[in-house]
């Protein structure tokens, strides 16, 4: 009978394995090898749910979880690491319960802190591969950025309604997030899944996916997505793959590059978090003011620029709805003759619909800062809210 070694497996990891060892591209030697991985998990959320439980279920052996956020009622539609007894808790907490619940062989590191140029250099420490299960950004832009710069594979996707994209970016081997996204877009010119929604199950698709992609890096085995972009129309079931290459005018691994350094990547991050918030105008209302600022100019517009089934699930009272669409089809159906107030989620959308307004000549025209949450959280705590 022989004694486990460091390189051995137990019997009880043989028996929880079974499975992996029947598999030629992974056998023995590579659950071993998933023993001794690392893998850094940027998000404990929709995304970061089936990519959390699916490596641990798979014996990977430390699992690195990024998130500075508490459980939310309104995660757990997609969230599924985390239970409805977890609202409130920090999820890196939450997430790390369940995980040992499904395999208490694995480690679990859990740095409950934002992620900024600050802290990505010493997160990304010691870690094999990044799986990124963020929502914005300038996340996305930091981690593209700094996995570049440390030679880390990329693990990343995208969803928004019912539509996904995945690709794995390597600039050691392939393109990097740059090469495929040169530029952050205009502020607000991209609705974030908390404006638009996101199908739940979706991020349980894709985050398998990004699973699966992080095993096959670790494995080294099959053609991980470095170089080709995948897309995911879950309205018609269908998968599809775009080829990307390498940009030689890549600002981060092209030949002149111009990010080099921890202070280019920092300075990068600024620019790339002007995305994720409202472009700066003047002329915001604190929803705390609002009844006074309404009682004080009769006559005053609510215009709410969200969505119907948005404005289903809350409202301020007096408010009327104009999709944001419609207004920027036809900004002159708002009458000029009144002051307007515009009203969204969180303030992304307001600050399109303002900007729009006062193009087309509307003289006077302001914004709820931070929208209906903020109007929820500071106002109104019996609402619902999403």
């Amino acid at each position: 009978m022989t004694t486990p070694t460091e390189t051995d497996l137990t019997t009880e990891q043989r028996s929880r394995y079974a499975r992996h060892l029947l598999l030629p591209e992974v056998g023995l030697a590579g659950q071993r090898r998933l023993l001794r991985s690392r893998v850094l998990v940027i998000g404990a959320g929709g995304l970061g749910s089936p990519v959390l439980t699916y490596l641990a279920a798979a014996g990977v052996g430390t699992i690195g979880i990024v998130d500075d956020d508490t459980v939310d009622l309104t995660n757990l539609q997609r969230q599924v690491v985390h239970r409805t007894a977890d609202v409130g808790r920090l999820k890196t907490e939450s997430a790390a319960e369940r995980l040992a619940a499904i395999n208490p062989g694995v480690r679990t590191v859990l740095h409950s802190v934002r992620l900024t140029a600050e802290t990505v250099w010493d997160l990304l420490e010691g870690y094999d591969v990044v799986v990124d299960g963020t929502d914005n950004f300038a996340t996305r832009y930091l981690l593209g950025d700094a996995c570049a710069l440390r030679g880390l594979p990329y693990v990343w996707a995208a969803l928004f309604r019912f539509d996904a994209a995945l690709s794995v970016f390597d600039a050691t081997t392939g393109p990097c997030y740059r090469c495929v996204h040169p530029v952050p877009p205009a502020p607000g010119s991209v609705p974030s899944c908390a404006e638009g929604g996101v199908l739940g199950a979706m991020a349980g698709v894709v985050g398998a996916a990004q699973a699966t992609e992080a095993l096959k890096l670790l494995l080294g085995v099959g053609r991980p997505l470095v170089g080709r972009l995948a897309t995911f129309d879950a309205l018609d079931g269908e998968w599809r793959y775009v080829t990307v290459a390498k940009n030689p005018g890549c600002a981060l691994c092209g030949p002149r590059a111009t990010i080099l350094s921890r202070a280019d990547v920092a300075d990068a991050w600024v620019e790339a978090c002007s995305v994720d918030a409202p472009a700066p105008t003047a002329g915001h209302v604190r929803p705390v003011d609002l009844a006074l600022y309404l009682s004080s100019r009769p006559g005053t517009v609510l215009l709410d620029v969200r969505s119907q089934d948005e404005a289903a699930i809350v409202s301020i009272p007096g408010s009327t709805l104009l999709p944001l669409p419609d207004l920027l089809d036809d900004p002159g159906v708002v009458a000029q003759d009144r002051p307007v107030v515009v009203v969204c989620r969180s303030g992304a959308r307001s600050a399109r619909a303002a900007d729009a307004l006062r193009a087309a000549g509307h003289p006077d025209v302001a914004e709820l800062a931070g929208g209906v949450l903020r109007w929820v959280s500071d106002v109104a705590p019996d609402q619902p809210t999403y």
